[in-house]
């Protein structure tokens, strides 16, 4: 054994050798592996060989339109220009080699359109979502919806229709009384495209004053004293208004 390593305190000495084996190991496994491993550029090529081997499937919106003009100007400027046809018509590449043969799929019943549009907690606030159970039951969607542009034929008549699950948490709470427009201004734009147009929040501690502080006339609600409680806070840091007694 060379000097230095003989000098060398027992755990030092142990933490060389299991690196000298790790090292070793790693460079007896990589010269064993097959070239095109070692070679990313071979790699690349041979992934690029394999996928441009399968067959085309897909065969792209911009395809779609050719044909289907009013329908893809239609989608274009409706809430879903986002999503591709083939997202619900299914691969198209084979409808248009043989358009007279072969027909894609257009979902018809209840069951499609819920998979992006069943109510789910992880979706974004304001994505029109449902609980198809009770949503104009037994209807197919396209009865009232047209797919390619599926603005409702009227806008929702109260705010649970999308914040249900905030209705929900508000109806147990101390505030169940009270309605959504007690404490939030809300356009009617914001039930047409509620992601571009919002309805206000209290922005000050004195909205929430008018009923809680000690100045306030309204009797029931808890008070405090504005000038001493919290004072470097709005309300809602501390409290979730839809439910307040419970504190972030």
């Amino acid at each position: 054994m060379p000097r230095f390593l003989r000098n060398l305190p027992d755990p030092a000495l142990r933490l060389v050798i299991v690196a000298a084996v790790v090292i070793g190991t790693v460079v007896v496994v990589y010269r064993a592996l097959p070239a095109s491993f070692r070679d990313p550029d071979r790699n690349i090529q041979a992934t690029i060989e394999r996928e441009a081997g399968k067959p085309i499937r897909y065969a792209g919106a911009t395809m779609c339109a050719t044909c289907h003009e009013e329908q893809a100007a239609k989608k274009q400027a409706g809430y879903h220009r986002d999503i591709s046809c083939e997202t619900c018509h299914g691969p198209g590449e084979a409808h248009v080699e043989s358009p007279g043969d072969v027909k894609p799929p257009a979902p018809r019943d209840r069951r499609f359109c819920p998979a992006c549009h069943a109510f789910d907690p992880s979706r974004p606030m304001g994505f029109p979502q449902i609980n198809p159970v009770t949503h104009n039951p037994m209807k197919a969607c396209i009865e009232c919806h047209n797919a390619h542009d599926p603005k409702p034929p009227t806008v929702p008549g109260e705010c649970a229709a999308c914040h249900a699950e905030i209705e929900r948490t508000k109806s147990l709470s101390p505030h169940a009384l009270l309605t959504c427009t007690t404490c939030h201004e809300v356009p009617e734009q914001h039930k047409i495209t509620p992601r571009t147009v919002d309805a206000s929040k209290p922005r000050g501690r004195e909205f929430c004053g008018q009923c809680h502080s000690v100045e306030s006339k309204v009797t029931g609600p808890p008070k405090v004293d504005l000038a001493e409680h919290q004072v470097k806070y709005v309300c809602w840091q501390c409290h979730y208004p839809h439910m307040p007694e419970v504190q972030r």
